[in-house]
């Protein structure tokens, strides 16, 4: 007899195939990336010694609030796609659903395959570390142009083609990935705290004053950091058909995952912060410079041996996260092509393997792409776009759900209600307000909406779709 786990699709539709432990796992692979092991002295110098650990619990806070708006959204509407389906339910497929839905995806075309390139440059940056040649310009005539960004576009694809299998061995590979990622971890927190106990136990660095307006800013520049590495705990969510119990499995495996991960960001903070005296000098140096860094940390402890180790856990873990967010993400356009609502090419399920594997390979492509275009300010960016163009209006919309739909059933029912999207709509405007140069983002997100409208309008009225489909 066939076990449910190795089925293909029936009658082109995903199949349930992802437990809680997997869950956690592809939650936590996205949210553990990159980030947090070359932003430490970012949040460390933007709120300084003390505050920086403030940071990373704001951030959790903040994801904690959001977290238990994506948990009841998701376990009401366990659908493939997250967001496009919460969107079009929420404002109605026949509504403002219809645009809103639409412009989501159409901000994911752009937003998910630079936040996937971001990973692969970066994994490329670290990978430098061990072949300073990659830094070379192989075209005198392009000196922008690396051989670091080929590497990224070829990690990218490499990603793309493992990820082109059925959900079943992507799970076992991503497993194998989750072990990497907690080595590097543990490999950060043990080397902190054994280099801090050699030269004369753990000791806060001395932090010069500074005004409480100066502090605030300072703490919103780093929670704006923090926020974006804490990004991810919602992966499931865009797996939601392929969810095993999702109405239980989906609130659980969020809230475990921003509990588990918050732990962690507060142990390296805490370990790292004895050997990070000197973080406000890196903020301005490349991402080779800050993993040099982190990975100095695991060297001046255990020697040369560990830092090299600690530098390819790093690697290891910038390819887990590019993982993960390629598997997620590939699910949103598919969800929308089939519904009609976006490129209906994309609505296709793979016969054999069961995984919506034109999506997959367009986002793949388009990233491996952008792997050639600089991202400097990808963080900023995909915050600020992501926030009013996706966050603002879920929390927005599960409120609005409670008052028109209250019969709606609910499996999960976040507590101290409406407190929990209040409190995210709170913290995000607070980073938003109080960063530098933040009318730049806005407008890259205002120049989304307006350009992703005005494409839905023309093919709406094509359509005869809302606002221009016939009154009943």
């Amino acid at each position: 007899m066939t076990s449910s786990s190795s089925l293909p699709a029936i009658n082109g539709t995903l199949q349930g195939r992802v437990g809680l432990r997997s869950a956690v796992a592809f939650n936590m692979l996205e949210m553990i990336g990159v980030g947090p092991f070359i932003t430490l002295p970012l949040v460390i110098a933007a709120a300084g010694y003390r505050l920086s650990v403030w940071a990373w619990v704001l951030g959790a806070v903040i994801a904690v609030a959001d977290g238990l708006v994506w948990a009841e959204l998701g376990a009401a509407f366990p659908r493939a796609g997250g967001s496009y389906a919460f969107l079009r339910e929420i404002y109605g497929p026949d509504k403002a659903g219809n645009w809103l839905s639409f412009l989501y995806v159409w901000q994911v075309s752009f937003s998910a395959p630079l936040s996937i390139a971001s990973g692969c440059i970066g994994l490329s940056s670290f990978l430098a570390w061990f072949w300073p040649g990659l830094d070379g310009a192989p075209m005198a005539a392009w000196p922008a142009l690396h051989y670091s960004n080929f590497a990224a576009a070829a990690a990218c694809l490499l990603v793309t083609a493992l990820l082109y299998r059925n959900l079943s061995s992507v799970t076992r590979l991503a497993w194998v990935l989750f072990a990497g990622v907690l080595a590097a971890i543990a490999g950060v927190v043990v080397s902190g705290f054994a280099h801090a106990s050699a030269t004369g136990g753990w000791q806060m660095p001395v932090s010069p004053t500074s005004s409480i307006a100066l502090a605030l800013g300072g703490l919103a520049q780093a929670t704006l950091i923090t926020t974006y590495d804490y990004w991810g705990y919602y992966n499931i969510c865009f797996l939601g058909s392929e969810v095993r119990k999702p109405e239980r499995t989906i609130p659980r495996a969020i809230l475990l995952s921003v509990l588990f991960v918050s732990a962690f960001y507060v142990a390296m903070n805490l370990a790292a912060l004895p050997s990070m005296r000197d973080a406000a000098s890196h903020v301005a140096a490349g991402a080779t410079v800050r993993l040099q860094l982190v990975a100095d940390i695991a060297q001046s402890a255990f020697g040369r041996v560990a830092g090299r180790l600690m530098a390819a856990l790093i690697v290891w873990t910038a390819f887990a996260s590019v993982f993960s967010l390629l598997l997620g993400y590939s699910r949103v356009p598919y969800a929308a092509a089939r519904d009609g609502n976006y490129f209906r090419f994309l609505a296709a399920v793979h016969p054999k393997h069961g995984i919506p594997h034109r999506s997959l390979v367009a986002l793949g492509l388009i990233a491996s792409a952008f792997c050639f275009f600089s991202l400097a300010q990808v963080i900023t960016m995909l915050v600020v776009t992501r926030i009013l163009l996706q966050f603002f209006l879920q929390q927005v919309g599960v409120i609005l759900l409670r008052i028109q739909r209250p019969e709606l059933h609910r499996p999960f029912k976040m507590p101290l209600y409406p407190l929990p999207p209040l409190v995210a709509i709170a913290g995000f405007v607070f980073i938003l307000v109080n960063r530098s140069h933040a009318l730049g983002g806005l407008a890259v997100a205002a120049g989304i909406a307006v350009t992703g409208t005005a494409i839905y309008l023309f093919r709406a009225r094509k359509l005869g779709e809302w606002p221009y489909s016939p009154s009943k």
